[in-house]
């Protein structure tokens, strides 16, 4: 089996409880609209959805594909690792809630995002801002944060064009849901970005042992 995208325990189990507990559960709750927007983007369309475990109050129903982070790689519709048991090119968007926060290997993540998307295609990325204040909250606590310049550079490197911007939102100090999008992270705990699929990928990739299907029993 493919090794896991995740540390092991306990900081894999330690980042999961703290997007659980209340501050990590305003941060999700304030991207729940985001989230609908995000799947309401490309209709008819097939989406992939990789959030934290224990979502609770903030939980959201969407009509994609959702994978959750587990102790060795993700868990919901299907349980696998990486690479993802999905075709190339077979999604018109991929969200990243915070998962890429608490990835040992946050490039081979993107780089399998990107290999699933479909050209035109967008990655939604929201991610944990290293500048702002509520950064106190989750010291210590797992995620591995970065600044957007970093993102839109490993974003880049998986073969995908960020938007020059990214949308800060959630709470900057107060412990409260704050859905509000700003330009730029500015000091807000987390920030969306976006960076879409422009070009056919130059070298072929391997495709994948296993397709997962609605209906189909999960590993």
């Amino acid at each position: 089996m493919p090794p896991s995208a995740f540390r092991r325990q306990p900081e894999p189990a330690a980042a999961a409880a703290w997007f659980g507990g209340v501050a990590g559960q305003a941060i999700l709750a304030s991207q729940a609209e985001t989230l609908r927007q995000a799947a309401q983007e490309r209709p008819g369309q097939a989406g992939l959805w990789l959030c934290p475990s224990g979502m609770g109050e903030s939980e959201v129903d969407l009509p994609l594909l959702r994978l959750r982070a587990a102790a060795r790689g993700f868990e919901g519709d299907v349980r696998c690792a990486l690479p993802l048991p999905l075709p190339s090119e077979s999604c018109g968007v991929v969200i990243v809630q915070h998962l890429a926060d608490i990835s040992s290997n946050p490039v081979a993540l993107l780089e399998e995002c990107a290999r699933v998307l479909l050209p035109g295609g967008r990655l939604w990325l929201l991610a944990l801002n290293p500048l702002s204040p509520y950064r106190l909250r989750w010291r210590g606590q797992g995620p591995r944060v970065a600044e957007p310049v970093t993102w839109r550079r490993r974003l880049r490197a998986a073969g995908l064009a960020p938007d020059a911007v990214s949308l800060g939102l959630g709470p900057t100090w107060t412990i409260a849901a704050e859905p509000a999008l700003q330009d730029g992270a500015g000091l807000r705990a987390a920030f969306l970005l976006r960076a879409e699929k422009r070009r056919l990928p130059l070298t072929p990739t391997r495709a994948p042992a296993a397709v997962w299907q609605p209906g189909l029993p999960t590993a």
